[in-house]
């Protein structure tokens, strides 16, 4: 059983925007993790410095799902419930999948995390590693063409060549949203494609943050944000 101070500690680490504490200076013994991600994997370390944060699951046996995500009642539309497969080609990942993705990003290959929510909805907390591209910045009906453009040219890794789209160099994508009942991530998706983008290089974690939370894993609020966003589900 861990002491008092080190389940205080592992406690710290896993709130909202919690700065990780090195493992290398000993301040608590990782062993000592009672909820482990897998039986092989207690913890993923993502970031340097300060910035440094231990990805790992809720070590307090009481710990509940907070508001919004405890919710399960939503009007559809729109909340309604999205299917399994979205879309040929686009592969449906668990926390497990996602988890190593973070991993193969932070380790610098060409993978992106992306958070398709509003920022009424990133202010609540995000995956680590995670950056945030709302669904309308892709939207058609919602985005200026040229920010599309620059959008895809500068954060997705797409190359335009004799005025084409080539998507050889772009990054392999994996979004989110808030859930099994959000359409955000799918409208990404969906846009996306429609501009061409390989199947094969998107995927899609269904689960979201409502399936995150439940899971008791690390969330972190975007720095700059109210750290207490306008209510509203």
């Amino acid at each position: 059983m861990p002491s008092s101070l080190n389940l205080t500690l592992l406690l710290a680490l896993a709130t909202f925007a919690a700065q990780a504490a090195d493992p290398s200076e000993g301040l608590f013994d990782l062993e000592d993790l009672r909820v482990k991600i897998t039986e092989s994997l207690p913890f993923l370390e993502l970031g340097v410095g300060k910035d440094r944060i231990l990805l790992m699951r809720h070590q307090d046996p009481d710990h509940r799902i907070e508001s919004p995500y405890d919710q399960t009642a939503r009007d559809c539309p729109p909340y309604c419930v999205q299917p399994m497969h979205l879309a040929p080609g686009v592969e449906t990942i668990g926390e497990l999948e996602l988890i190593d993705y973070l991993r193969r990003a932070a380790a610098g290959e060409p993978v992106l995390v992306i958070d398709s929510r509003t920022p009424v909805w990133t202010a609540r907390g995000m995956i680590p590693g995670a950056v945030e591209i709302p669904y309308n910045r892709l939207d058609p009906a919602t985005s200026d063409p040229s920010d599309v453009a620059e959008l895809l040219e500068l954060e997705l890794g797409v190359a335009r060549v004799d005025g084409l789209w080539s998507f050889e160099t772009a990054k392999t994508l994996v979004l989110y949203c808030n859930g099994a009942w959000c359409g955000q991530s799918p409208t990404n998706i969906r846009a996306l494609l429609n501009y061409g983008y390989p199947a094969d290089k998107l995927k899609w974690y269904r689960g979201g943050i409502q399936a995150w939370e439940q899971l008791g894993l690390t969330t972190v609020r975007p720095s700059a944000r109210d750290p207490d966003p306008p209510s509203g589900h």
